[in-house]
């Protein structure tokens, strides 16, 4: 690897990805008087997810109050739950409002990082060949930002349009045509919705069924739009009621499940109203008790289902063909077109950027048994390294934006340290991490995500990589101050 950085001396900090993590900490770091950084984007805007994820109903099922920054409130949120494109211009308002653009080179994707011990500076390769040194890396790219697309024989040759939700391709014109729909997750239920209508006829092919529950959503009214600019004390009681309610959750899902019952009854109550087919009605019904997987909200997607030109086909794909999907029962399902809505990589962390930190050590071998981290943030033998919405830092109940502020102060107080203490880095102890990781996994394993099912919240081998098990303000007073005993301080 070899240094062509347009700048000969080292960034202070270099953040990859410029979605709701890159942004915040951007915005949190100009105002710590911090502007010796840059933000590395691979696409041509900013966004993350909400510029990806642009398929037909796409939208937030946590409340658009909750799910912004407290530093930058937005009172003319239009609906309760913002459809994407809205949160996608809050995203564009917050770069331009910072300055954040000329602090981004866009269309530049990472693809190699490693730490030089000697320097303590991390060079970043980036797919172009240009590398970038820098003090301390922050890798800010989400858990859901690589698509995940299911292995099934003969795909490859499948005559019709075959696309993911997250790369929704408009050029198809869907109307009229015979389409698949492979997945019954998040982004499906808000899909399937908006495409029935118009087309001939949907399959869907379900691998297991999703609790379904209510969704509470609704257009604000002008005069509340305008009552919250004017009195921004009501939005952020707004911000804090909702806040409360949705942390009462933890209740159900990490301290009480018994506490599931109340809400399987809604889950039930939804269901009946929605599908008057009892057939259909038990195949709707999940095999596993609710909350092991993610609780989706919807109120269109049951009576989706419902309509005469929509089928769920629950026996699974053997193969594809040129223009059908065949099951293992043999039947020959005739396509036109395919959808995925299989979600996404989500315990990769990082890739498929490679990291590699001290004594040439790489992360796909550290992580080789899962993804760890010490609270979520750094991970021993990789100095210097902080990471946004890492390992075990999703929620089940509640706005990762609360969780990403939370990071924000720790990271800052990190690069303070490295800078007045003349440091050439921080590496967590092992011992530390593991102490740690040891204690979360414990609390993991009275939660209602190991009551008996797997879930994109877990690896192959069932260990949970995702979640956070507890109240997020627990989380908040765990890193609101590093405890920089637990670090290596190289000088």
């Amino acid at each position: 690897m070899h240094n062509t950085s347009r700048d000969p001396s080292p960034l202070r900090v270099l953040i990859i990805g410029a979605g709701f993590a890159g942004i915040g900490l951007a915005i949190r770091l100009q105002q710590a008087g911090v502007h010796d950084y840059l933000i590395l984007e691979k696409a041509a805007d900013v966004g993350g997810v909400w510029r990806e994820n642009s398929y037909p109903g796409a939208a937030c099922d946590v409340p658009s109050h909750l799910y912004s920054f407290s530093f930058e409130p937005k009172a003319d949120w239009t609906r309760k739950f913002a459809p994407q494109a809205e949160i996608l211009d809050y995203l564009r308002h917050c770069a331009d409002k910072y300055g954040l653009r000329q602090r981004i080179r866009f269309a530049c994707e990472a693809v190699d990082a490693r730490f030089v011990e000697a320097e303590g500076e991390w060079l970043v390769q980036c797919a172009d060949g240009e590398v970038l040194r820098t003090r301390a890396l922050v890798c800010a790219t989400g858990q859901l930002s690589r698509p995940l697309y299911p292995r099934i024989p003969g795909l490859d040759g499948f005559r019709g349009a075959a696309f993911h939700s997250a790369h929704w391709d408009r050029r198809v014109d869907l109307r009229g045509k015979r389409v698949a729909v492979i997945g019954t997750g998040a982004s499906a239920i808000q899909f399937v919705p908006q495409i029935a209508p118009q087309v001939e006829q949907l399959l869907l092919f379900q691998r297991s069924a999703a609790y379904v529950i209510g969704k509470p959503d609704r257009a604000y009214a002008a005069w509340e739009r305008r009552l919250k600019a004017h009195l921004p004390w009501l939005q952020r009681l707004d911000r804090g009621l909702k806040y409360l309610q949705h942390e009462s959750r933890v209740l159900a899902f990490a301290t009480f499940p018994v506490l599931m019952t109340f809400m399987q009854r809604g889950f039930r109550r939804h269901l009946r109203r929605s599908i008057g087919d009892p057939q259909l009605r038990q195949r709707l019904t999940p095999d596993y008790p609710l909350g092991c997987k993610r609780i989706l909200i919807s109120n269109d997607y049951y009576p989706a289902l419902a309509r005469d030109n929509v089928r769920l086909i629950d026996e699974g794909i053997r193969e594809v063909s040129e223009d059908a999907i065949v099951t293992r029962d043999g039947q020959r399902h005739a396509v036109d077109a395919i959808i995925f809505g299989t979600g996404f990589a989500a315990t990769e962390f990082l890739a498929p950027l490679r990291i590699q930190g001290l004594a040439g050590r790489w992360l796909e071998q550290a992580w080789a048994q899962g993804a760890e981290a010490y609270k979520g943030i750094s991970v021993s033998g990789f100095p210097n390294l902080f990471i946004l919405y890492g390992p075990n830092t999703n929620l089940g109940h509640s706005s990762i934006v609360y969780m990403l502020e939370s990071q924000y102060p720790y990271v800052l107080a990190c690069l303070q340290r490295l800078r007045e203490h003349g440091l050439r880095y921080l590496d967590v102890k092992p011992e530390v991490q593991r102490a740690y990781n040891q204690k979360l996994q414990h609390a993991l394993q009275h939660t209602v995500w190991e009551r008996g099912c797997d879930s994109w919240y877990k690896t192959a081998e069932g260990r949970n990589t995702n979640n956070w098990p507890g109240f997020t303000f627990v989380y908040r007073q765990q890193t609101r101050h590093p405890e920089f005993a637990d670090y290596e301080c190289a000088r």
